[in-house]
C-alpha cells in the first residue's frame, strides 16, 4: 500500500479529545536547520489514538516532517517517534495548524490510552463510548479543509507512482472503500472511435467497458461538464439500463464527475457505483468526489486527445467538422452554451431568424451532439408548395411518413409558419398524443422547428395554432443576423475558403485586405448562407490567383453577391438599403418618392396632391425640400450609389 493512501486509516480512527484539565504533558521535538532537535513551544495536544495524535502550533511544519514527541500522563511516560501526515486549518485566515502526526507503535500507546481513559469521569466515559459507538465507519467530508488536505496528499503518490503499473487499480480500491461503494471506473475518450473507454475498473472486466460518447450516465456528465448523483429509483428518466442488461448487474446509484487535462479540456469521467446501505449517494459524497477528480485529473494532466475524425468539438478542429457554429462573438458563445443546455432534452425547441443564418444548422448541431444523435435525422420542409407532399411526410404511411423514420430521434419542421392551419391542428394533436400516425406505437421523436417569420405574432393574426405555438416554443432560440457580429465575418470567410478551395482540388486562396475590407463593410441581408455562396463564386472566378483582389462584391457584370436581394427587399430607391445611412434619412428618401409617386397620379397637381395625402400644401413643399436637400448630401458623400441610382 502507497505511503499516503495508510493516511485514510489514520484519519478514520476513534480520537479521544485531550482536554486542558486532563494534565496530559506532551512536548514535540522537530530538528532545525543545523541538524539539531529544538521544541515547538506553543505546541498544543489535540486529540490522541492508537495510530497517532493531532496537535496545534503557529509554526509551518512540512508533511513528511519526522517529530520526536514526549507523553507524559501521572506516573506514565512515552516516548515516541512520529511523522507529520496532514496539515489544515479551521478558518482560511486562521495563524494557527493544525497536525495529524501517525505514529507506529500501536503496543506502547495501547498501555498509555488504557491509563488515560481509566481517569475519565461517568459522564465523559459515557460520551466517548457514545460518540465510538455512533461514529460512521467512513469519516465525512463536512469536517473540510482536514477532509481537503487529506485528499491533496495523495498528489504525492501521484509524482512518484503515477506511471505505475497498478496505480490506478489500488486509487479505485480506495476510492470504493473512502466512499462505501461496490463499484468505481475510470474512462477517458478515445477521439478516433468517438468512444468513453475504461482506462481502469474495480468490478468488471475494463475491456469491455467502452460506448459512445453521449450515452448513459458517463456520457450525459462527459458531454456537458455537470457531475450527477442520481438513484434509479427517483431519477428514472436519466437512468439508462442499457449497461445492467449487458453486464447482467443492478444499479441502484451513481455518482459521476468530469476529469480534465491541464488545459481544462473534459477528457473522461471518473464513475462510482452503488452506495453501500442506502438509496443514494450523499451530498458529503459529492463534496468528496470533487476532490477525487482532481485528484484523477492531476493523473491524466498531460492527455490532450485529437483527431480529425473526432466529432467531439473539443477534440478535433472546427474544419474538419461537417456542422459547426463559426464565430466568436458573445452571441454565438451564448449559442454554443445554450446547445450544451437542450442537446439532452426531449423537449421540442423554436428556432427564430432571418433567411440563412444558420437555423437548421443550429437543429442538426443540437440533434447530433445529444443522445439523439445516434438515431435518425429528418427534415419536413413547410415552406415547401407541393402541400401533398407535407401531408405524406408528416403522416403518411411507413415508407413516406418522416415521424415514423426518425423514431428515437430528431424532426426538423423547417419553416413552420408556412404550414397550413389545417395542419398545424393535426400535427399538434399528434405531437400532443405521442403516436405515430395510423399505428397505436408510442411516437419518439423530438421536434425541432424553424421559422424566419415571428411565430408568435402569427398566433395574435389567428394564422397560426396557439397550442402548436405553445408546445414548439418550450425552449426557444433567437439567431442574430450577421450585420450584427461583424467580428465573425473573417472567420466565416476563411472557414469557407478553406472548404471550397479543398473541394475544387486548389491551394488555399485568401482575399487582399481591401477586398475584406469590403467584405465587412457590407451589410450581407442573406446572412451565413449569402456568404458562402459569394466565397464560392470568388474561388470559381479566380482559379489561378492566391490572393483574391480582381472582383467586385456588387456593381460589376459578374457579381459576388446577389444584387437583386436588396432590391426585393427594399426595391430600387438608392440608398434605402444601405445601413450605413441613419433611418431618418431612410425614411425621407421613401417619404419623397411617395410624394412624388402622388403628384404625377395627380397630373402634377401639388396641392390636390396634399390634400389627398392628408397633408397641407405648404408641408407637402417643405417634406421635398428637406428630402432633396438629404438626397444631395447622400450623393456627395456615397458618389458609387449616385452612379448606380443614375
Amino acid at each position: 500500500m502507497l505511503a499516503s493512501f495508510s493516511e485514510f486509516k489514520f484519519y478514520q480512527s476513534f480520537r479521544l479529545p485531550v482536554e486542558k484539565a486532563d494534565n496530559l504533558r506532551f512536548l514535540v521535538e522537530k530538528e532545525n536547520t543545523v541538524g539539531k532537535n529544538e521544541y515547538i513551544e506553543d505546541g498544543t495536544l489535540m486529540d490522541i489514538s492508537l495510530t497517532g495524535l493531532g496537535f496545534s502550533t503557529t509554526q509551518r511544519i512540512s508533511v513528511g516532517t519526522e517529530l520526536v514527541i514526549s507523553l507524559q500522563f501521572k506516573k506514565n511516560h512515552l516516548d515516541l517517534q512520529g511523522r507529520v501526515v496532514r496539515a489544515f486549518c479551521n478558518a482560511i485566515d486562521d495563524d494557527v495548524i493544525i497536525y495529524g502526526i501517525e505514529i507506529d507503535e500501536e503496543a506502547k500507546i495501547n498501555k498509555f490510552l488504557q491509563q488515560f481513559v481509566m481517569s475519565f469521569s461517568t459522564e465523559r466515559l459515557k460520551e466517548c463510548l457514545i460518540d465510538s459507538a455512533l461514529k460512521d465507519r467512513y469519516t465525512k467530508a463536512s469536517d473540510g479543509f482536514e477532509m481537503f488536505s487529506l485528499l491533496l496528499s495523495l498528489f504525492k503518490d501521484i509524482t512518484h507512482f503515477g506511471d505505475k503499473e497498478g496505480f490506478l487499480e489500488t486509487m479505485l480500491e480506495e476510492v470504493v472503500r473512502v466512499m462505501n461503494a461496490h463499484r468505481s471506473s475510470v474512462f477517458l475518450i478515445n477521439p478516433e472511435s468517438n468512444e468513453l473507454e475504461a482506462v481502469a475498473a474495480l468490478g468488471i472486466d475494463k475491456d469491455t467497458l467502452k460506448f459512445d460518447y453521449r450515452v448513459g450516465i458517463a456520457g450525459s456528465v462527459f458531454t456537458t461538464g455537470v457531475a450527477l448523483n442520481i438513484d434509479t429509483i427517483s431519477d428514472k428518466t436519466r437512468f439508462n439500463d442499457f449497461f445492467d442488461r449487458k453486464f447482467n448487474f443492478e444499479t441502484r446509484s451513481i455518482i459521476c464527475h468530469p476529469i480534465h487535462n491541464r488545459e481544462d479540456k473534459i477528457i473522461g469521467v471518473i464513475e462510482v457505483i452503488n452506495k453501500r446501505n442506502e438509496d443514494r449517494f450523499t451530498v458529503e459524497d459529492e463534496k468528496t468526489m470533487k476532490v477525487l477528480a482532481l485528484v484523477f485529473s492531476s493523473v491524466f494532466h498531460k492527455y490532450n486527445p485529437m483527431s480529425e475524425s473526432s466529432q467531439i468539438r473539443r477534440f478535433s478542429s472546427y474544419h474538419d467538422r461537417d456542422h459547426v457554429l463559426i464565430g466568436k462573438t458573445p452571441h454565438l458563445g451564448s449559442l454554443r452554451n445554450s446547445i450544451i443546455k437542450l442537446k439532452d432534452l426531449d423537449s421540442p425547441c423554436l428556432i427564430q431568424g432571418e433567411h440563412g443564418v444558420g437555423k437548421s444548422l443550429y437543429g442538426t448541431i443540437l440533434h447530433s451532439e445529444g443522445q439523439r444523435g445516434l438515431k435518425g435525422l429528418e427534415v419536413v420542409d413547410c415552406n415547401s408548395k407541393n402541400i401533398d407532399a407535407i401531408a405524406r411526410q408528416l403522416w403518411g404511411d411507413e415508407t413516406e411518413c418522416k415521424l415514423t423514420k426518425c423514431q428515437g430521434g430528431t424532426l426538423i419542421l423547417h419553416e413552420i409558419g408556412s404550414l397550413p392551419m389545417a395542419y398545424q391542428e393535426k400535427l399538434f394533436e399528434i405531437l400532443d398524443q405521442r403516436f405515430v400516425p395510423g399505428t397505436k406505437i408510442s411516437l419518439d421523436v423530438r421536434v425541432i422547428a424553424t421559422s424566419v417569420k415571428d411565430v408568435g405574432a402569427l398566433v395574435d393574426e389567428g394564422v397560426f395554432d396557439r397550442e402548436l405555438y405553445e408546445y414548439l416554443s418550450k425552449a426557444y432560440i433567437y439567431m442574430e443576423p450577421l450585420r450584427r457580429r461583424s467580428e465573425d465575418i473573417s472567420l466565416l470567410v476563411e472557414y469557407f475558403l478553406k472548404i471550397e478551395c479543398k473541394k475544387q482540388g486548389l491551394l488555399l486562396k485568401s482575399f487582399s485586405p481591401k477586398m475584406m475590407d469590403k467584405i465587412k463593410d457590407y451589410d450581407w441581408p442573406g446572412n451565413v448562407k449569402e456568404m458562402r455562396v459569394m466565397v464560392e463564386r470568388a474561388v470559381l472566378y479566380n482559379p489561378k490567383a492566391h490572393v483574391i483582389s480582381e472582383v467586385e462584391l456588387e456593381g460589376s457584370a459578374s457579381p459576388l453577391v446577389d444584387t437583386q436581394m436588396k432590391q426585393r427587399m427594399f426595391g430600387d430607391l438608392p440608398f434605402v438599403g444601405d445601413f450605413h445611412i441613419t433611418l431618418k434619412d431612410r425614411l425621407a428618401i421613401v417619404e419623397r418618392e411617395m410624394i412624388i409617386s402622388e403628384i404625377k397620379r395627380c397630373n402634377g397637381n401639388k396641392s390636390k396632391a396634399a390634400k389627398e395625402m392628408g397633408i397641407s400644401r405648404e408641408a407637402l413643399r417643405k417634406k421635398l425640400l428637406i428630402s432633396r436637400d438629404v438626397l444631395d448630401g447622400l450623393e456627395d458623400q456615397f458618389p458609387e450609389q449616385k452612379k448606380k441610382a443614375a
